[in-house]
């Protein structure tokens, strides 16, 4: 019986090749935008040959990492959040087996929770915001609902309705050089918003995949 790697797409696909070049695309936006139910609706509709990573944050506070809202503690919780977000996408294309790669955030999402000057967070980490945006192919922006929409159901998230618009404004400003950046607006319907989100999803896959 073949085994079922949950971060891989469940359709089906013809494509029989052994071998692909990883296209990262970022799935972004503040708390409530619907990322996690749009990357839970890519895993079911796309191939194999299409990876859907955790949340390094989800992993890391998941797993009992403090999450202390003190400078400390947010620059410790940052910096830790930037590499595992590089060895998640660093061990799917090293498998040289995905053609897609979507990431549930990306590492310039991190400059929207650093405590203090961009620059200063680029040092400790050693990388650069150009270096860093040239890793993603795509970046899709899911807006933050408003606040008589917003809910508070996922056990992880802590913030308000106005915390997370304020999130949501500050990864506008961080990814806004991506040259291929795309913002989906809240729409009354959930469907709405997915639908226009995996249209742009389908467009990164190869022809091999595509259907």
């Amino acid at each position: 019986m073949k085994n079922i790697d949950p971060q891989r797409g469940a359709g089906r696909c013809s494509c029989s090749q052994p071998r692909h070049d990883a296209r990262l695309v970022v799935v972004t936006g503040g708390p409530g935008a619907g990322k996690t139910a749009l990357l839970e609706l890519a895993r079911r509709d796309l191939c194999e040959h299409a990876a859907i990573l955790p949340e390094a944050a989800g992993i890391l506070y998941g797993g009992g990492f403090p999450r202390v809202d003190d400078v400390p503690s947010r620059r410790a919780a940052q910096r830790a959040i930037f590499h595992v977000q590089h060895e998640l996408e660093r061990e799917v294309v090293e498998r040289d087996n995905a053609a897609l790669v979507l990431c549930d955030r990306g590492t310039v999402d991190a400059l929207a929770y650093w405590p203090g000057d961009v620059a200063d967070f680029w040092r400790e980490v050693g990388s650069s915001v150009d270096a860093e945006l040239a890793r993603y192919a795509a970046v899709i922006h899911l807006r933050t609902p408003p606040r008589r929409e917003y809910n508070h159901r996922n056990p992880l998230r802590v913030e308000t309705a106005a915390e997370a618009a304020a999130i949501d404004e500050r990864i506008t400003l961080a990814w806004r050089d991506h040259p291929r950046r795309f913002v989906i607006d809240h729409c009354r319907s959930f469907l709405d918003k997915a639908h226009a989100a995996m249209s742009i999803v389908r467009e990164q896959l190869p022809p091999c995949c595509a259907r």
